[in-house]
C-alpha cells in the first residue's frame, strides 16, 4: 500500500521542482519576469542580504500573531460552547458576531490605533480575524451529532451535560481543527494589515510598507513568501491532528436521519425579542466603547453621530450620493468574486476525491497564494490582469477560496464509509460518490463556506480598490483616511458591515429553504 503513495509524492515533489524551474527562468530571462516576477535564487540572495531585518519583523509578526490567534480561538471556543448550550444566547449575539467578521481591516486597524497602544491593535486586529471562522467551525461540530448515539445518551438516563461531555466535545475536534486551520492564515493577515496601517516601527507589514517605494521585486517577493511561511507553519500545525482525528471520528454506517448542525426554533416571540436585541446589541457596544474610551468625537463619533451624518445636515446628500456610487461599483464585483471563490473551492475540494494527487499538488500553490499579504501579489496582479475590474475579482477570489475550501473539504471527509462503500459495491467510481453521496452530505458545510466567505468578498474588493483600481467603497475610505475625514470613514465601515450582514443572513435564508 505504501508503493504507490511513495510514487504519488515523488510526482508531486517532481512537479514542485518543474515548476520552480519555470518559475527561474521566466523570472531570470524574460523582462516582464526580470521587472515583477523575480527568479527564486535572486529572492532568496535578496533573502540572505536583508536576514536580519527578516529575523526582526518575522519576530514581530509572529508575536503579534500567536498572541492574536491564542485570544481569537480562546474566546471563540468559549462562545462556541455557551451558543451550543443556550441558542438564545447565540441568536442574540448574532448581530455581534457577524459584525465583528465583516468590519473591514483596512478601517479597522488604524481606527484601532486610536484607541490601543503598543503592540495591540496588531493582536486585537488578528484576533477579530480569527475569532468568527474558529467559532463557527466549533459550533457546527458541537451540534452535528449522530442522532443515535443521541438517543443511546438519553435512553440511558443522560442529559445535555453527559451528551456534551462524552460526544459533543469530542466530535467536535475535527471541526474545531478546520476552524483553526482557517484561522492560523488569517491571525498572520491579521497582524500583517494591522501592522500596515498601524505605523508600527517592525513586523512585516511595516517592512512591506517600507520596501514598496524602493521597487525590489525581490524584496516584496521575500517578505510575502517570509509571512506565507508563517502562515503556513500554522496552518501545517493542525493539519496532522486534524486528519487523525477524521479518521478515527468519522462514522462507519449511515443514519437514517442526517445530523442537523442547526437549533431547533424557539417560540415566535422570543426569537423576534431575541433577533431585536441581536440587532441593537452592536450599536450599544459601539457607543459604549467610544463613551468610555474618551477619545474625541471628531475621530470617533458615536452611532447616532455617524447616521445623522448620512441623513441630516449640509453634507449628508454629497456623503449619501459618494457611499452609493461606490457601493455602485463595489457590490458587483463582490458578488462576482464571491461566486468565483466558492467555485473554485469547489472545484479543489472535489479534487481531492475525484484527483488526490493532483489537488495534493496544487495545495502549496494554492496555501501561498491564501497566506501572502495581499500587497505583494498587487505588482503581479497589475501585471496580468491590469487595474481594471479583472484585478478586483482575482483579489476577491485569492481571500475567498481557501476558508470556503477548508470547510467543504472538512464536509467531503465526514462522510461515512458504509455510503461510499456502498456505491462502490454496485461499481460506482469517484465521481458517483462526489455526486450522489459526498455533496448531498456536505451541504450544511457548502452553506457554512458561503456564509463565512460573504464577508470576506467585499473586504477582498475593498482591498484591491484600495490599492490597485482606485475606485469603489475601498478607494472612498482610502481617500477619506488620508483627508481626515472621520464622519466619512466611520459611515462607509458602517454600510459595508450592514451589507456584509445582510450578505449573511441571505445565505443563511437560502439555507433555511432548502432545508425544509
Amino acid at each position: 500500500m505504501k508503493a504507490p503513495i511513495y510514487r504519488e509524492n515523488a510526482r508531486i515533489l517532481f512537479g514542485t521542482l518543474v515548476a520552480l524551474a519555470v518559475w527561474e527562468l521566466l523570472g531570470a530571462y524574460t523582462s516582464w519576469g526580470v521587472a515583477m516576477f523575480p527568479a527564486p535564487t535572486r529572492i532568496l540572495a535578496q533573502a540572505f542580504v536583508d536576514r536580519e531585518l527578516y529575523a526582526l519583523h518575522g519576530l514581530a509578526t509572529l508575536k503579534t500573531s500567536v498572541f492574536g490567534f491564542a485570544i481569537g480561538v480562546s474566546v471563540a471556543v468559549l462562545a462556541a460552547l455557551v451558543f451550543c448550550r443556550l441558542p438564545g444566547v447565540e441568536l442574540a449575539f448574532r448581530g455581534v458576531n457577524i459584525t465583528l467578521f465583516a468590519m473591514p481591516a483596512i478601517v479597522i486597524g488604524p481606527l484601532l490605533v486610536l484607541f490601543l497602544k503598543g503592540d495591540w491593535p496588531q493582536i486585537v486586529l488578528a484576533a477579530l480575524m480569527v475569532y468568527f471562522p474558529a467559532m463557527s467551525a466549533t459550533l457546527l461540530g458541537l451540534r452535528t451529532v449522530d442522532p443515535r448515539i443521541a438517543d443511546l445518551v438519553a435512553a440511558y438516563g443522560g442529559g445535555e451535560g453527559a451528551l456534551m461531555r462524552h460526544v459533543r466535545l469530542r466530535g467536535a475536534l475535527p471541526d474545531l481543527f478546520a476552524g483553526f486551520r482557517v484561522a492560523a492564515p488569517l491571525a498572520v493577515l491579521g497582524a500583517v494589515l494591522g501592522e500596515f496601517g498601524s505605523g508600527t516601527r517592525w513586523g512585516f507589514g511595516a517592512f512591506l510598507l517600507s520596501a514598496l517605494p524602493q521597487g525590489n521585486p525581490a524584496r516584496l517577493w521575500g517578505i510575502g513568501l517570509a509571512a506565507s511561511a508563517i502562515a503556513l507553519a500554522g496552518y501545517a500545525l493542525f493539519l496532522l491532528p486534524a486528519r487523525r482525528l477524521s479518521a478515527s471520528s468519522s462514522a462507519v454506517t449511515l443514519a437514517a436521519v442526517q445530523p442537523s448542525a442547526r437549533p431547533k426554533g424557539g417560540a415566535s416571540t422570543r426569537r423576534i425579542v431575541l433577533t431585536l436585541v441581536a440587532v441593537a446589541l452592536p450599536f450599544v457596544i459601539w457607543w459604549l466603547g467610544v463613551t468610555l474610551s474618551h477619545v474625541s468625537p471628531i475621530i470617533a463619533p458615536g452611532p447616532g453621530r455617524t447616521v445623522m451624518f448620512l441623513i441630516e445636515g449640509k453634507q449628508a446628500a454629497a456623503a449619501r450620493a459618494a457611499l452609493g456610487h461606490a457601493l455602485g461599483e463595489t457590490l458587483p464585483i463582490a458578488a462576482l468574486g464571491l461566486l468565483a471563490g466558492l467555485a473554485f473551492a469547489f472545484v479543489l475540494a472535489a479534487l481531492t476525491l475525484l484527483a488526490p494527487a493532483l489537488a495534493r499538488g496544487l495545495m502549496p500553490v494554492a496555501l501561498v497564494a491564501q497566506n501572502m499579504p495581499l500587497v505583494a501579489v498587487v505588482p503581479v496582479v497589475v501585471l496580468v490582469f491590469g487595474r481594471g475590474t479583472a484585478s478586483s475579482v482575482f483579489m476577491a477570489v485569492l481571500v475567498v477560496f481557501f476558508p470556503a475550501y477548508v470547510l467543504l473539504h472538512q464536509g467531503f471527509t465526514s462522510v461515512p464509509r458504509a455510503a461510499s462503500d456502498l456505491v462502490a459495491a454496485y461499481g460506482g467510481g469517484r465521481w458517483k460518490q462526489l455526486v450522489h453521496i459526498a455533496v448531498p452530505w456536505s451541504v450544511s458545510y457548502l452553506f457554512a463556506a458561503a456564509r463565512l466567505v460573504a464577508p470576506q468578498a467585499l473586504l477582498g474588493v475593498m482591498v484591491a480598490e484600495w490599492l490597485v483600481t482606485g475606485v469603489g467603497l475601498g478607494n472612498l475610505l482610502n481617500v477619506s483616511r488620508g483627508g481626515l475625514n472621520y464622519d466619512m470613514i466611520w459611515a462607509g465601515a458602517l454600510v459595508s458591515i450592514l451589507i456584509s450582514v445582510a450578505a449573511y443572513e441571505g445565505v443563511g435564508l437560502i439555507e433555511r429553504r432548502i432545508a425544509r
